[in-house]
């Protein structure tokens, strides 16, 4: 089979942050610490004298400055020899000049706090191993590799997918992720939808780390054991709240067969071009991965024809405290009307933007269709 290469999934990029652009200078400046802390004192030392010369012109907040970049950059053992010659520092400036600058008191007050505050933050980041800003830079490298694991594949001509990922309050991280993978003939494609338990940032470490896992299963696993495999996982990681939701789908690119199972997931969306009408699989349920050992995942089948489409969401996209669920999903099926004459592109995202738990819970939209 001849793949066009061109017709790919799409779904927005995140562009690295600043953050992300500093890394390198971060890293070679945890390597050289006392370089830095004598780099830091001769700050001191320089502001100080300008205090001395210019007390009325150059303000207590330089030594303010200080505090912040090294508390940013230095490790709680170096960060404590900057603040003591800061504190020294203030001190001789707050002797030497007496009365003849104004709040003096209150800017070594102000100062000594905001030590006290860099000092813990600088505890909090040696707690986890990370100095500077390589704390901020692996967290959005974490959250790049959670959403690069849900680019879906190339395509062939007649096929064409999306996915919309949208985090609850715009957060960085979400408890929906997908994972997708095709066989190495090209034949079938695999998409799973997961909805860990939490959302945003609570559920973000665990979503990185399930990701991973299922990740690896999709394509190993034969598409009727695959929610098994993923069960069994989340029974051997006995984390406090482990359990998860998940639909998945295996698409045979030649034929339109496909194969769908749920773990406690809404029921996916089937449009039909023959009869103009849209249907819920809710055929194959299974329980929630990770709270019954054993568990039977049962399997729907059906057949994607020309035209037709198969959209996956989360529960963030139909569930609204003052709906059922079936005002949900009728409100995301109206929603999905109007692309019918005009194609199926644009639909994932516009279910995510419109969903009916607005910006208040994690949403995720799959839409595969054939045209």
């Amino acid at each position: 089979m001849v793949l066009d290469d061109s017709i790919v999934s799409r779904r927005r990029r995140i562009a690295p942050g600043p953050l992300r652009r500093v890394r390198r200078l971060g890293a070679w400046l945890t390597r050289a610490p006392w370089t830095m802390v004598g780099g830091f004192v001769l700050l001191i030392a320089l502001a100080t004298a300008a205090i001395l010369a210019w007390p009325n012109t150059v303000p207590w907040g330089i030594y303010g400055l200080v505090v912040v970049a090294a508390g940013l950059f230095l490790e709680p053992r170096f960060l404590l020899v900057v603040y003591i010659a800061l504190f020294l520092a203030l001190a001789v400036t707050g002797a030497y000049l007496g009365g003849s600058k104004s709040a003096t008191l209150g800017a070594q007050v102000v100062t000594v706090v905001m030590m006290l505050l860099m000092i813990w933050l600088s505890h909090a980041r040696a707690q986890v191993g990370v100095v500077g800003v390589s704390g901020e830079s692996m967290l959005v490298d974490m959250r790049d590799r959670l959403r690069a694991q849900g680019e879906l594949p190339p395509l062939p001509p007649s096929w064409q997918a999306e996915v919309a990922l949208e985090s609850a309050y715009g957060d960085g991280f979400a408890g929906d992720f997908v994972v997708a993978s095709r066989s190495t003939d090209g034949r079938m494609l695999e998409v799973a939808l997961v909805d860990v338990s939490g959302k945003g940032r609570e559920a973000g470490t665990r979503s990185l780390l399930l990701s991973g896992a299922l990740g690896g299963l999709l394509g190993e696993m034969s598409e009727e054991s695959f929610l098994s495999s993923a069960n069994n996982h989340l029974l051997r990681l006995r984390w406090d709240e482990g359990f998860a939701t998940a639909v998945h789908v295996a698409v045979d690119l030649e034929t339109g067969r496909f194969t769908i199972g749920y773990a406690g997931h809404p029921a996916a969306a089937q449009f039909a071009a023959g009869s103009g009408r849209w249907r819920m699989l809710s055929g194959g349920r299974g329980p929630l991965l990770g709270i019954i050992d054993s568990a039977v995942y049962p399997r729907e089948v059906g057949t994607l024809r020309r035209g037709d489409a198969l959209v996956l969401y989360s529960d963030g996209v139909i569930e609204a405290r003052d709906k059922t669920l079936v005002d949900g999903i009728d409100r995301m099926l109206g929603r999905a009307e109007s692309f019918i004459r005009t194609g199926f592109e644009g639909l994932a995202q516009r279910l995510c933007d419109q969903a009916a738990a607005g910006l208040g819970d994690d949403r995720a939209v799959v839409t595969i269709w054939r045209t």
